[in-house]
């Protein structure tokens, strides 16, 4: 395994290994069933090395190409081993600590991340506050070498699951009075309520924070860092994690072409405009890809990503819902479960409104009105 950086060779190494290992996901598709197995499978990898390829090494990993990454998070969702929800965590919230914490904190915390040993989340929306990130109201306070923190946040994915948490707090005015804090959510203070969806998967919750001590050394950068973290954080999930949901959608595009046929349908045009809006994603993504592994800087271009994934995602399920019958609405499958989540598709990771917008203004410059 040593010196296995070539994408090429490590994506057959990898496929080789996977076909000779027994990760089969188990018969809980309960969220914690799918958090259970997201853990069993980064274990695995992680002792197999492939988990700590495209890492940097002073953070547990064996260096390489990022891309390298990527190629793990498309086969194991791809393969149904785990979901990409979870997975989308990792790929976000690793880089960032290795990229604002210290280096003997990143050092400690990312290996328990990375081999499943953690899971983390990320304390960025408030209630009044999703896409309007810059409108946040949870402060900090300094009392001498810590920080007391008060306020709330919102759709927190997998908090209840989470041991530790990246958290956004005010400690001033406008955007560079936002700093970062790296939370353990066991800290006294700390109270989370998951949220009942229409889906039945209660991933988001709700995260209160009354009088929680923090020490200094936890903040990520200096104080007023906050809204540069989040602004690089984007490129990791618009990058890496979209690569990974297009994975899982490719996969879902396969098994509705098989029940399709087992119903003895034909292939028809809304299964191509499904799959048009796929690839088209795919396409985009990859140069993304790309376009971050060479060291480019990703900025209001990676809108456009997202745009086509939320319409690419919708397009999928919406065809599911034509093809399949009744399926979405008198069934409890798998496909009612993930039709009624691709409706948020438009909403989740900033809004189509948003994202519009910022394509319009900042690579069209058109302008605000």
């Amino acid at each position: 395994m040593s010196g296995l950086h070539d994408p090429a060779e490590f994506r057959t190494a990898l496929q080789s290994w996977l076909d000779a290992t027994d990760l089969t996901p188990p018969e809980d598709q309960t969220l914690q069933g799918h958090m259970a197995q997201f853990r069993r499978v980064q274990r695995a990898l992680y002792d197999a090395d492939f988990g700590r390829y495209g890492w940097p090494e002073p953070a547990g990993g064996l260096g390489g190409p990022a891309i390298l990454r990527a190629i793990v998070g498309e086969e194991i969702v791809g393969r149904r081993l785990a979901e990409p929800g979870p997975w989308s965590m990792l790929e976000v919230l690793a880089p960032t600590m290795i990229d604002y914490a210290t280096p003997e904190l990143a050092a400690d915390m990312v290996p328990k991340l990375l081999s499943g040993e953690e899971q983390w989340c990320q304390g960025f929306s408030e209630p009044g506050s999703g896409s309007d990130l810059a409108s946040l109201t949870t402060r900090a306070v300094q009392d001498g070498d810590r920080w007391i923190i008060n306020g709330q946040k919102v759709w927190t994915s997998f908090a209840q699951f989470s041991h530790r948490c990246i958290l956004l707090t005010r400690t001033g005015e406008g955007h560079a009075g936002i700093t970062a804090f790296f939370v353990d959510t066991d800290t006294p203070g700390i109270t989370i309520r998951p949220l009942h969806t229409m889906h039945d998967v209660d991933e988001f919750c709700e995260v209160y924070f009354d009088d929680v001590v923090v020490d200094a050394s936890r903040m990520l950068g200096k104080p007023g860092d906050g809204w540069q973290l989040a602004m690089d954080l984007l490129p990791y999930e618009r990058s890496t994690c979209f690569w990974q949901r297009i994975a899982y959608l490719y996969s879902r595009f396969d098994a509705l072409i098989d029940e399709v046929k087992n119903q003895g349908q034909a292939v028809d045009s809304d299964m191509g405009e499904a799959y048009l809006a796929l690839h088209t994603l795919r396409c985009r993504s990859r140069a993304t890809q790309h376009r971050l592994g060479e060291g480019h800087k990703l900025g209001a271009d990676t809108s456009i990503d997202k745009v086509l994934l939320a319409g690419a995602e919708q397009r999928l399920y919406d065809t599911v819902h034509d093809l399949l019958p009744g399926v979405i609405e008198l069934e409890d499958t798998a496909w009612r479960t993930e039709y009624l989540y691709s409706r948020a598709a438009t909403i989740y990771g900033g809004t189509a409104e948003v994202q519009r917008n910022i394509i319009a203004r900042r690579l069209l410059d058109l302008g605000k009105e």
